[in-house]
C-alpha cells in the first residue's frame, strides 16, 4: 500500500492485433506523462489480445492489486480500452473499483472521469452510452462477419480448407505393395501429408514386403 500522502496511478492498456503499434505506444507515452505531471507514482498493467480472444490476465491482476489498495486511481486512454462488455459489466467494474477506494479516469474523455464526486448523473449517463455503443459495435462486426460467410456459402464458395480428391483405393494398394509415401503422393498428384492422413487407419497387412519410408 502506498503512503497516505502519495497517489499511485495504475495505467491499464489493452493491445490487440488490430491496433497500430505506434498509436498504442503514443497513447501509453501520453498516459505516463499525464501521471507524472500529477506527481503520481505509476504501475502498468498491459494485456495483449489476439483478435477477440484474451484471458486479460493483467486486467485481473489490476483488480487484485486494487483490492489490496496498491493504487489510488486507474487511468486508461479511452473507456473501450477498459472493457467493451456492455453497460452492466462496465458499471460493475467501476463500482468494484469504487468499492476498493479507487477512482477512474479516461484520459481522452474527461466526461468519463470519476475523480471527484463519484456517481455524477452526467458521468454515469455518458459512461452508459459509451459502453452501449462499444458493445453494439462489437455485435455489429460479428453480424457482418456472419452475413459475409452466409453470402459466400450461398454463392457456392467453399469455406475452410478444400478436400483433396484422389483414388483412395489406389493409394491403399500402392502402400500395401510397399511403395513409399513420396512415390504415392507423386503418382496421385497430392501431398505426402494428405496421403498419410487419409490412410492412417489403414493397417499394413503385407508382412512379406518391407514398406519404404
Amino acid at each position: 500500500m502506498p503512503p497516505s500522502n502519495q497517489i499511485t496511478a495504475a495505467i491499464y492498456a489493452r493491445v490487440s492485433t488490430t491496433d497500430k503499434g505506434q498509436d498504442v505506444e503514443n497513447q501509453l507515452a501520453q498516459l505516463r506523462r499525464y501521471a507524472r505531471a500529477q506527481r503520481w507514482q505509476i504501475r502498468e498493467f498491459i494485456d495483449h489480445a489476439s483478435g477477440k480472444h484474451s484471458d486479460r490476465a493483467q486486467f485481473k491482476a489490476m483488480f487484485e492489486a486494487a483490492s489490496r489498495r496498491e493504487f489510488t486511481v486507474v487511468i486508461v486512454w479511452a473507456l473501450d480500452r477498459l472493457t467493451r462488455e456492455g453497460i452492466g459489466e462496465t458499471f460493475a467494474h467501476l463500482k468494484r473499483l469504487h468499492g476498493y477506494g479507487v477512482q477512474f479516469e479516461s484520459y481522452s474523455e474527461p466526461q468519463f472521469r470519476t475523480t471527484g464526486p463519484f456517481g455524477s448523473l452526467f458521468a454515469e449517463l455518458m459512461i452508459a452510452l459509451a459502453a452501449f455503443f462499444a458493445k453494439t459495435e462489437r455485435e455489429r462486426i460479428s453480424e457482418r462477419t456472419k452475413a459475409g460467410l452466409a453470402t459466400a456459402v450461398a454463392k457456392g464458395k467453399t469455406l475452410g480448407r478444400r478436400w483433396k480428391v484422389f483414388d483412395r483405393a489406389r493409394a491403399v494398394q500402392l502402400r500395401k505393395d510397399g511403395v513409399s509415401w513420396r512415390e504415392i503422393a507423386r503418382e496421385l498428384g497430392i501431398g505426402q501429408s494428405t496421403v498419410r492422413h487419409a490412410l492412417k487407419s489403414v493397417q499394413q497387412t503385407s508382412p512379406k514386403k518391407r514398406l519404404k519410408r
